[in-house]
């Protein structure tokens, strides 16, 4: 009898989103870095100038770039996404969060140590319902997750 069981899926996701900015973001961002500017020379805080510029400079550059693709790969030994891999023993759990009106389809895994951040990782086509079954094997799942974490949400509302 053949066992039908996958032991790996893998698929494509973008390594960062891109973001659609209007005029109006760019008018808004720079009223925004310009008054911050202002606030550190007052309160004479140039650590916080330099950080503002610096992150200023970043955006600039990033926001030119498209991005590269990365293979997800979830298989018996662990989660690879590009050149990372992730042991399951290193996961705490595992939640998917599948809100097609909302444009949510992601796959998310939270770590034991909890000063790493949670990997977020789009599904794009992908059956979760097969996702699942293969996760299941090796990470408990997440049901109290039922939104997008706040980090996530804010970096949509401010295109960043």
């Amino acid at each position: 009898m053949e066992d039908n069981k996958i032991d790996e899926i893998s698929w494509f996701i973008p390594e960062f989103e891109k973001h659609e900015r209007t005029k109006n973001w760019y008018i808004i961002a720079s009223v925004v870095v310009i008054f911050l500017l202002i606030f550190a020379v007052i309160t004479k805080n140039y650590l916080f100038a330099v950080i503002v510029i610096i992150a200023t400079i970043i955006t600039i550059f990033h926001d030119g770039k498209e991005p590269d693709f990365l293979n997800v790969i979830i298989d018996d030994d662990g989660v690879i996404v590009g050149r990372k891999f992730y042991d399951y023993d290193d996961l705490k759990d595992f939640s998917l969060l599948l809100k097609p009106k909302e444009g949510l389809n992601n796959l998310y895994f939270e770590f034991k140590n909890t000063i790493k951040q949670r990997i977020s990782i789009p599904l794009n086509n992908q059956d979760p319902l097969q996702i699942r079954d293969l996760l299941l094997k090796y990470l408990p799942e997440d049901l109290e997750r039922t939104n997008m974490p706040l980090s996530e949400n804010i970096s949509k509302l401010l295109k960043i």
